[in-house]
């Protein structure tokens, strides 16, 4: 068994399979100049799946695939089904911007797939083609509700952006009103392009704003029972099926 320094028991692995991607969020890439890492210098599959092998062996239960973006790596797919096959892997899971992965949802449904992040910062088209550079809105919500449909969990993460995407915000929670979906608010972490501030008081969207926003047209946000260690401060709100949740990830850090 591993164990962190604290004593807890480390049960999930999250493996970056590509640093590449198909977008260019601002906040996140350059549009043009990116060095990527030499492609003989990242693990092939079989040596993931000889690590997680191991892992698995030393008590580890639960696999995130991230990237960059997962799908743009050749032959994911079949990785994944040996991956979901592995002994002691019981929990599979995905974090996508969603632009790739409506095709392959049957399959991920079929290995077992419990859980997709999927990232979105607004519902707006041209919004979203100013935030990522690439206009691929529609095939992102066709991912989404592939994914609803085939019973996987759905988690939205939003990058909160101040003067980018304030007012997407109300409407991307009410998502959470009639489908069993958790959106998530993620403060804008200052660098590459993204707002430049000192401390965490001083980013314009701190997570106290944030929950003040939301609660002022959606109505009060009740704490949601969360395990120990949760990356989100979840909330239900009245009405809803699904729930927001919040994420400090600069004001914590």
């Amino acid at each position: 068994m591993l164990y962190d320094a604290h004593g807890r028991p480390l049960e999930y692995v999250r493996l970056a399979i590509t640093d590449r991607c198909n977008l260019r969020c601002f906040y996140c890439m350059p549009e043009e100049g990116i060095k990527y890492m030499p492609k003989h210098e990242l693990l092939s599959y079989e040596e993931m799946l000889r690590l997680v092998s191991i892992l698995a062996g030393l008590g580890v239960r639960k696999v995130r695939l991230t990237g960059g973006e997962p799908f743009v790596r050749r032959d994911l797919v079949p990785f994944m089904e040996r991956l979901a096959a592995l002994p002691g892997i019981n929990d599979l899971s995905l974090t996508t911007n969603g632009v790739l992965t409506a095709p392959h949802v049957p399959a991920l449904a079929r290995m077992g797939v419990k859980a997709v992040n999927l990232s979105l910062d607004t519902l707006d088209r041209q919004r979203f083609f100013e935030i990522t550079r690439r206009d691929e809105l529609p095939q992102v919500m066709r991912t989404f509700y592939a994914l609803l449909d085939a019973g996987i969990q759905v988690k939205i993460n939003t990058v909160v952006m101040d003067g980018r995407n304030i007012q997407d915000l109300v409407p991307l929670a009410e998502l959470s009103r009639d489908l069993p979906v958790e959106v998530r608010f993620i403060e804008e972490m200052p660098f590459n392009g993204g707002s430049h501030v000192a401390t965490p008081e001083s980013l314009p969207w701190n997570h106290r704003r944030i929950r003040q926003h939301l609660e002022a047209h959606l109505g009060d946000f009740v704490p949601a029972a969360q395990p120990v260690g949760a990356t989100a401060s979840e909330y239900h709100i009245a009405g809803h099926q699904g729930r927001v949740g919040i994420i400090a990830a600069y004001s914590r850090t």
